[in-house]
């Protein structure tokens, strides 16, 4: 299901979006600002899964423990390969 938002635009800003629709970017005006919001929602998201664990990782530094069990975990998955 869609719903119509009415959105307006500055003279730039429309041609902006004209020119993104001849570049294919979307076949119309509708469809490339569809795919702006999702772009920006999902890097929104990004960040906010990013800034978590940085935050994360303050609480809880990584010892010295951790990056050798990490390089060691890392260099068994290789070795495990079958190149």
């Amino acid at each position: 299901m869609t719903h119509a938002v009415p959105v307006r635009f500055n003279d730039s800003q429309l041609q902006a979006l004209d020119r993104l629709v001849a570049e294919g970017v979307g076949e119309t005006r509708s469809a490339v600002i569809r795919n702006a919001v999702d772009r920006l929602a999902e890097s929104t998201e990004r960040d906010r899964l990013g800034q978590m664990i940085a935050d994360s990782y303050r609480r809880q530094p990584q010892s010295a423990e951790d990056g050798e069990m990490a390089l060691a975990n890392g260099i068994a998955m290789v070795e495990a390969e079958p190149w």
